[in-house]
């Protein structure tokens, strides 16, 4: 019988009844097929644990028509739908519930270094050591904890996805980092395009930062659209050759309840963890963020260029608000430096526009506008604008100059050129240098500082 035949063949089964449940005859049908092609029936078929392909299987395309997965009442394993030890997978046009109503509970979010697809059970799809998977229109709500997460995978692409509604809280009712899309482990040329986000708990879309794992490695985020996030939209953790561009994405942040305070969790439009080098984060845009615009904990020899974030709101409004932009060294093999932070447009920030340390970056034709919503210092008690008590200075001013938080090192050989400050306070507070930083070791010149904003 040809490959034709096989398909056809399948298909038939699937429909009919044959004396057997729909699941059971899905689960035949994934489980005896390892190449060719499976076309799905139309409807929902309740799924009561695992449904995991052939050993084997490679060159495999699941299409769906109509079909919608859905956990049952009773749902135990993973995920619902394991995809683990194949290869050249094309999963195309499904829909997966994943019932959360019903089977979420609370759990806290995974100990530092251990792998997510060990601690979080109950995801809608698991890909494992696969090699080469196209997912197209696949779409997933409800997921009790990631919709996708892959793991120790290589050459998956995930265009026009569609996440709502997913992810679990821990005891205290704060979001556990789920409810996204995840790589981790080493994973390696990967890409999101073109997928749509909304109502995610924790992070939306991200590679998770694992000291003792490989680090991840040429990925794509690009085009993808953000709505109402609880943690991060998008995280490049741990990783190189990461490129983030043509993103956009409203309401970082929010529900304001469910941002994890205990653990630091500061909800950010593009957040960095870990060791990143040689990425790229390009052209993005971000409206109304309980947090930071950009956070840089990690990030060295890449650029960040013409990315834009807006606050219209008081202060008052963004309980989590930051500095717009902050670098940070938290990662023992990481310093901030050799950065490119041009053109891009920051309109709104709680407090300053950008926290710089470490040496030769180049921060240059940058606008930051409406800085120091919160009025620092002058509204000190009422915002907590003094981080640190030897540092009054910090949050109140436009950039400021540090030898970091997390670590000390040197901050000298920096250019600060040709970019426009402006909001509270900036004329006189436009550029400020904590203790131990030489204004004459770096370079500035030409920056427009004001109390006023210019015409946006």
């Amino acid at each position: 019988m040809d490959q034709g035949a096989v398909a056809c063949a399948l298909v038939i089964a699937l429909l009919c009844g044959c004396g057997t449940s729909p699941e059971a005859r899905l689960r035949k049908a994934l489980s005896s097929q390892t190449t060719g092609i499976i076309r799905l029936p139309p409807g929902e078929i309740k799924v009561s644990s695992e449904l995991t392909l052939a050993p084997g299987a490679h060159d495999l395309e699941i299409v769906g028509n109509e079909t919608r997965l859905k956990a049952a009442d009773n749902f135990k394993g993973r995920a619902i739908l394991v995809l683990e030890n194949v290869e050249r997978i094309h999963l195309h046009y499904l829909e997966i519930d994943g019932n959360r109503q019903k089977l979420v509970q609370p759990l806290e979010m995974a100990p530092s270094e251990n792998a997510f697809h060990v601690w979080y059970p109950d995801n809608g799809l698991l890909v494992n050591n696969v090699k080469g998977l196209q997912i197209e229109r696949l779409r997933l709500n409800n997921v009790v904890n990631f919709p996708i997460l892959v793991s120790q995978s290589s050459k998956v692409r995930i265009w026009g996805a569609t996440v709502e509604d997913s992810g679990s809280k821990n005891t205290r009712g704060r979001n556990n980092l789920s409810g996204g899309i995840l790589f981790e482990e080493g994973s390696s040329g990967f890409e999101v395009t073109e997928s749509a986000f909304r109502g995610i708990l924790g992070n939306a879309l991200w590679t998770h930062s694992n000291f003792h794992a490989p680090r991840q490695r040429d990925g794509v985020f690009t085009r993808n659209k953000f709505d109402t996030i609880g943690r991060d939209a998008i995280q490049v953790g741990h990783a190189t050759r990461i490129r983030v561009d043509g993103n956009t994405g409203v309401n970082i942040g929010y529900p304001i309840d469910i941002v994890d305070v205990e653990n630091q969790g500061t909800p950010v439009a593009i957040d960095t963890a870990g060791n990143v080098d040689r990425s790229e984060y390009i052209g993005n845009t971000f409206e109304e963020i309980n947090g930071q615009c950009i956070d840089l904990d990690g990030f060295h020899d890449g650029a960040v260029r013409d990315n834009r974030c807006t606050n219209r709101k008081t202060a008052e409004d963004y309980p989590h608000g930051s500095f717009a932009i902050a670098m940070n060294n938290t990662h023992p093999d990481t310093h901030s430096e050799n950065i490119d932070l041009s053109g891009n447009i920051i309109d709104g920030s709680k407090f300053g526009g950008l926290f710089l340390m470490g040496s030769g970056n180049k921060i240059m034709g940058n606008r930051f506008l409406r800085l120091n919503l919160a009025g620092c210092n002058e509204s000190a008690k009422q915002f907590g604008c003094i981080y640190k008590a030897d540092e009054p200075e910090m949050l109140q001013s436009g950039i400021y100059l540090s030898r970091g938080v997390a670590r000390l090192e040197e901050s000298r050989g920096n250019i600060i050129r040709d970019n426009e400050i402006s909001g509270h306070g900036m004329k006189a507070r436009c550029i400020g240098f904590g203790p131990g930083v030489s204004r004459r070791a770096n370079t500035l010149g030409n920056n427009l500082c004001s109390d006023e904003p210019t015409a946006r």
